[in-house]
C-alpha cells in the first residue's frame, strides 16, 4: 500500500508515455518487459471504474489485448503493429478501486502470418480474467503510419 491507501505499483515496472491513442485510456498505466516476459498494469482509480464501483470490463479487454499484442511482438523480436482478428475475455472476479491488477502473458505462439497469445489479470486476491488473442502479423515492418501516434509503438515496447 502507498499513502494513498492504493496497492503500490511492484518494481521494475515503468509508466507508458501518453501519446499512444486509446490506451491513453488505461492511464496511469505501467509495463514490464523482462526477455520474452511481458506485463502490463494499473492501480484501479475512479476513470478507470463503472457505476458500481469496479474496474470496467472495458479496461480489463483493452489490457488483455495490449498485453497480448505485445507478447506476439516480443516473441516476434519486431516492433510493428499487429492487428488483433479475436480476443476473447473471460471475467472470472472484480477488480476494486485501488488495486493493482497486472496482465501477463502466459503462452504466445508465432505461426507465418498469426500470432497466438493467452495470459492472466490478476490481482491481490486472485484471478481477475483471462485472455487468449489472435493476432494478424504483416509482411510490412508495421501498420502504424509515421505521425499517427507519435513515437507510440516504440515507446510501448521498449525497455
Amino acid at each position: 500500500m502507498n499513502d494513498t491507501g492504493n496497492e503500490a505499483v511492484p518494481d521494475g515496472f515503468v509508466r507508458l508515455p501518453t501519446g499512444l491513442g486509446f490506451t491513453d485510456n488505461l492511464q496511469p498505466c505501467f509495463r514490464r518487459i523482462a526477455g520474452e516476459a511481458v506485463s502490463f498494469g494499473l492501480v484501479v482509480e475512479r476513470q478507470h471504474g463503472n457505476v458500481m464501483g469496479i474496474c470496467h470490463g472495458g479496461v480489463l479487454v483493452t489490457l488483455a489485448d495490449v498485453t497480448a499484442a505485445t507478447g506476439v511482438n516480443v516473441a516476434r523480436g519486431v516492433r510493428a503493429g499487429s492487428p488483433t482478428i479475436n480476443l476473447a475475455v473471460d471475467f472470472i472476479a472484480a477488480a476494486r478501486m485501488g488495486q493493482w491488477i497486472q496482465a501477463d502473458v502466459h503462452s504466445v505462439t508465432v505461426k507465418r502470418r498469426f500470432g497466438f497469445c493467452s495470459g492472466l489479470i490478476t490481482n491481490s486476491e486472485g484471478v481477475v480474467a483471462r485472455f487468449n488473442g489472435t493476432f494478424y502479423l504483416p509482411e510490412h515492418k508495421g501498420m502504424v503510419k509515421p505521425g499517427a501516434i507519435g513515437d507510440g509503438l516504440p515507446a510501448l515496447l521498449d525497455d
